[in-house]
């Protein structure tokens, strides 16, 4: 072999190697286009997907807030009917009062009675309830309205409900009436 004959059997591979590690950088540089490219489509994907959900959640929100107003709704629609049966109610517990006086009215007393527990009971259904208060029970501005204070009659009822004046009234969870009470000074 000649020294001709070696050059160029030594540079043959070196103009090969160039030829392949230019091949393989181009080869590189589109798969790291394509890989540029694959990202930026799962990086738009991830995205999508993210706002997908947070809408869907958004729209799962809204049903849920739209259901709980329309139940809230349906429970104080009747409110004003409610509040305006409130003194009726009132007279017939009046009335009952005073006609347990009088031992003549019995039969009376028990044509009233029933009037009074029919509307009590067709009250409950919708969902009316009398707010529990007794003589003796703190007094709670929050759950309390009081009409007057009185001096105590004891010490042990200071700032407590010495008498119950009105009763109060809960339509589902809501007060419609505050019961009037006074109170112990």
């Amino acid at each position: 072999m000649s020294k001709k004959d070696k050059n160029t059997k030594v540079e043959d591979p070196q103009v090969e190697d160039q030829t392949t590690t230019t091949a393989e950088v181009e080869v590189e540089e589109q798969q790291k286009e394509i890989k540029s490219a694959e990202e930026q489509l799962q990086d738009q994907l991830v995205a999508e997907k993210e706002k997908f959900m947070r809408l869907f959640a958004e729209f799962e929100n809204y049903k849920k807030r739209t259901t709980k107003e329309r139940i809230e709704l349906f429970k104080t629609a009747s409110q004003d009917v409610m509040v305006s049966m409130l003194p009726v109610l009132d007279d017939f517990e009046r009335a009952l009062t005073h006609i347990e006086d009088d031992k003549e009215a019995e039969e009376l007393r028990k044509g009233v009675l029933l009037i009074y527990n029919k509307l009590v009971n067709t009250l409950e259904q919708k969902g009316l309830s009398k707010i529990e208060v007794r003589q003796g029970d703190v007094f709670n501005a929050d759950n309390h309205e009081a009409i007057t204070q009185i001096p105590a009659p004891t010490d042990d009822l200071k700032g407590k409900i010495i008498d119950v004046i009105e009763p109060g009234y809960k339509l589902g969870d809501k007060v419609i009436r505050f019961p009037k009470v006074v109170i112990g000074q």
